[in-house]
This record gives C-alpha cells, structure tokens and sequence, in this order.
C-alpha cells in the first residue's frame, strides 16, 4: 500500500483536516510507512494555512495496535541483531509524537477500537481526544517483555502518575470510561455519535483565530516544563506579543462592539 492509501486525507471547506488512518489489515500499526505518512501529514498540515485544526481517526476495529512486530522483529536478522534499526523506528516514532505536539493546529483524535502501546502514546500526543464508549486503550509491553518506555512519555504528560504506573506495569486494558476520568481522553461518548461529538468540537476550534490557537498551543507546551517563575515571565511576554497582533486588536473590539470577530490569521 502506497503513503496515500494507508493514510486517507480529507479537508473541508471549513478548515478541518481528518486524517484517517487506513491499514487496517495491519490494525493500523504504526509501521514505517505509516509513520513516515504520518510526518508528513502533519509537517505539510502545519504549514498549510487552510487548515484549522487536524483530526486524527482511523478504520477498522482497531485505532492503532503500536508498533509492528513482525517489522520489528524481521529487523533483528542485521548483524548487529537490530540495533541500528530499532534506534531508527524509535527515533521516527518519537519524532512523529514531537511532531504533533509541535505542529501549530490543534489535533483532536477521533478513537474508535483499541489502542494500545504506541497507539495509546498516538492518542496520548495528540492535544484532545474524544472516544467510543467501546474503545479501549494499554500500555501491554510488559506482557510481551518490552516496557512501553517511549508510551510512556506521552502517557505520563497525560494522566497522574499512579494511573500512568497502573497502566504501565499492568498492561491492563482500560475502557473508554475510566480513560476520560484519568485525563488520557477528554470524553467518551456513545459510538454512533463519535463523529459528531468530535465534528462539534472541531467546528467550534476552527471558528478561532488560526494564530492565537497556534500562540496558545506552543506556550501551553513550552511553559509546563518550565519551574513557575520562568513560566510565568515567558507567558507573559507571550501575552505582551499576542496583545500587539492584528486579530488580538480585531478580537477585543468586536466583544466590546458586540459583534462578530473578523479574523485575519495574524
């Protein structure tokens, strides 16, 4: 299957991007062609200004079933037993999950099925996530002898520590329900209305001024992993330039002439 086929694109006249993955014969794992798919789907995303926000949904029963194994495994026939390759999948991967966080439009991930391991670190990267009452999500590695350590990044930026550790350790599932009361998705809602719950959300994001939602993801990001002090002298400085641009200026005036913002994306 070609990058075009496993991974579907489709934006509308809204400004809405759906990306869909589409290997579902493989349960959507995030095998080295969906993953370079995937880099580019959201680096040409981030640079496209008509696109507002980007959801993220998949085929098939499951969302994404990780890593691909057999992949994987095929990679230990090297000499070196696969070293040099698995620090390649990893490094991709992981640039993948930066990339979401780093692309400028906010990402909402539609999940349908399970996702598990990098799957689940899929969904946990994205910036909101709205599930089927019926989906499911794990951390398995430990069951296989491989501790989910890159998941883990994600997961843990996520949820509080003792649920991410629960996660981790156990390798349990967790239904839809308990993952939105831990934080690793927004809601769960009944899976006939997935679409529309996750469309309603995206319509309102894509209604905002396309800078101040790139301003404000950036210094969300930036400023929690910083000590409290230097957070709040960056967001303040963030605030100073944000005041300074056009939208900021149009925004303010039409709360207070009650009307109607007329955004200019800058």
């Amino acid at each position: 299957m070609t990058q075009s086929d496993i991974l579907l694109r489709d934006l509308d006249d809204t400004g809405i991007l759906r990306l869909t993955l589409n290997d579902v014969g493989r349960r959507n794992a995030l095998s080295e062609a969906m993953l370079a798919a995937l880099g580019v789907a959201f680096a040409e995303a981030g640079a496209d200004p008509a696109v507002r926000v980007i959801v993220l949904a998949a085929n098939g029963p499951a969302f994404c079933a990780g890593h691909d194994l057999k992949e994987m495994t095929a990679g230990r026939a090297a000499e070196d037993g696969g070293r040099a390759y698995f620090s390649h999948v990893m490094a991709q991967c992981s640039g993948v999950m930066q990339g979401i966080v780093n692309c400028p439009k906010p990402v909402i991930a539609e999940v349908t099925g399970i996702a598990t391991a990098a799957g689940c670190q899929l969904v946990a990267s994205c910036d909101l996530a709205i599930a089927a009452d019926t989906a499911k999500f794990s951390t398995p590695g430990v069951h296989i002898g491989l501790f989910c350590s890159t998941p883990m990044v994600a997961l843990s930026r996520n949820v509080a520590n003792k649920h991410a550790m629960e996660m981790l350790l156990t390798g349990d599932m967790t239904p839809a329900a308990r993952a939105a009361e831990i934080g690793l998705v927004n809601r769960a809602v009944v899976a006939d209305s997935l679409r529309d719950a996750v469309m309603e959300m995206a319509g309102k994001i894509a209604s905002k001024s396309s800078m101040t939602l790139a301003t404000g993801k950036r210094a969300y990001y930036a400023q929690r992993e910083m000590p409290l002090t230097d957070a709040y002298a960056y967001a303040s400085q963030v605030m100073v330039d944000n005041m300074l641009a056009r939208d900021a200026e149009e925004g303010i005036g039409a709360f207070i002439e009650k009307r109607a913002p007329q955004w200019q994306d800058a």
